[in-house]
């Protein structure tokens, strides 16, 4: 968990592009957002009902196709790449007018998502679902739309995959909590997040704020599409399954995001732990932690009954439960590691020290090794120099 692979796409929101970035959105799609923003916002049980229609807009579905651009990576199972679209006779208008057409028509059939696989850094393996780019750019339309929708909704504690956010910031946020005196930290470590969401309770979810049953049936049919791999012998193989939402498709962290919200949601209520327990919840994505000054059977409980008995997710015990700051005690989360230490110079007082977790460490030392070894001496000192 919290070492995400880097074909992830990462996302922006007018008005608020992703930091360092200065990526814009059409005027009109721009407004129609933040319309979608302001009321997602001002009523926050509203059920938005006429949403599909806005999918195969001409600048909806044109912004799609750029940002699928921009974000590049592999083609899917029907091998076409992102190249091949751009160079092609008519170019991506001829994508862009086919997907309105099906869009319009409902004959919008989403293919099968193709699995790959990353290493991670334990020698274990992170599988990705790879759609094909004319179904990346179909997600991103309902992305664009779908997003300030939820976006109104989430908590201030959640940081992953959130305009304006990153891990950063989740980690300055964690560093504030544990400096004033919430030491005692739950690491709730979530295993196989993404691969273990319950088809049938993120519908629902998503149901409190969708009415629209075109949109709705659209994201059914990504949740079920046939996912194919290689066998040993290089045959595909597919299947199908009712839970998870593939890493690697557009519009699955936004999903992702809206069902881990729930927590979000019942932890901060006036009869949850926010309050009954003066607890405090940092997530990022799937990583969340629950930090008090003495977390007690209580606290533990509702977090483990909440995330597995009410959202049917299962927590990684493999891992340190709780991590007990203010006894020395170490904290590793989102590639960093926590702990307090000694003052440098003999006194009593102690300091929290943030450093790079081991594993983070290893991967960078691989980098370099990599970037130095010898099959790569055919590169300028200069450009070696520069890149490192």
């Amino acid at each position: 968990m919290g070492n995400y692979p880097m074909t992830m796409p990462r996302y922006w929101l007018d008005g608020s592009p992703e930091r360092g970035s200065s990526r814009k959105i059409p005027e009109r799609l721009s407004g129609l957002r933040h319309k979608l923003h302001q009321k997602a916002k001002q009523e926050p049980k509203f059920r938005f009902y006429t949403l599909y229609s806005h999918l195969y807009r001409q600048d909806v579905l044109e912004t799609a196709w750029a940002q699928v651009r921009r974000n590049k990576g592999v083609p899917g199972v029907d091998g076409v790449t992102i190249d091949q679209i751009e160079n092609s006779e008519d170019g991506p208008a001829q994508l862009i007018e086919q997907l309105q057409r099906e869009l319009r028509e409902k004959t919008y059939k989403a293919q099968a998502t193709l699995r790959t696989y990353i290493d991670k850094p334990d020698a274990s393996q992170r599988p990705l679902g790879i759609p094909t780019v004319r179904d990346r750019v179909v997600q991103m339309a309902a992305y664009l739309i779908m997003e300030p929708i939820f976006e109104a909704d989430f908590e201030d504690c959640s940081y992953g995959f959130r305009r304006g956010r990153n891990a950063h910031d989740a980690m300055d946020k964690l560093q504030t909590h544990i400096k004033q005196g919430f030491t005692e930290v739950y690491d709730a470590d979530l295993k196989g997040y993404f691969d273990s969401i319950p088809h049938d309770k993120l519908m629902k979810v998503l149901e409190y704020r969708i009415a629209d049953q075109s949109l709705l049936k659209l994201i059914r049919m990504w949740l079920r599409t046939p996912i194919v791999e290689e066998d040993d012998d290089g045959k595909p193989q597919y299947r199908r399954s009712r839970q998870g939402t593939p890493q690697g498709g557009v519009i699955f962290p936004l999903l992702a995001n809206a069902y881990l919200h729930w927590f979000d949601k019942v932890f901060h209520r006036q009869s949850g732990p926010r309050y009954w327990a003066n607890a405090r919840l940092v997530r990022y994505a799937d990583d969340l932690v629950v930090l008090a000054r003495d977390q007690g059977t209580e606290l533990q409980k509702f977090v483990e009954e909440t995330l597995e008995g009410w959202m049917g997710l299962t927590i990684n015990r493999q891992k340190p439960g709780i991590v007990n700051l203010s006894k020395g005690e170490r904290l590793e989360y989102l590639g960093f590691t926590l702990q307090y230490h000694r003052d440098l110079k003999g006194g009593e007082h102690k300091y929290l020290n943030v450093m790079p977790a081991p594993k983070a460490l290893k991967r960078e030392y691989a980098k370099l090794k990599e970037m130095t070894a010898s099959h790569n001496c055919w590169k300028p000192i200069p450009a070696l120099i520069r890149d490192i």
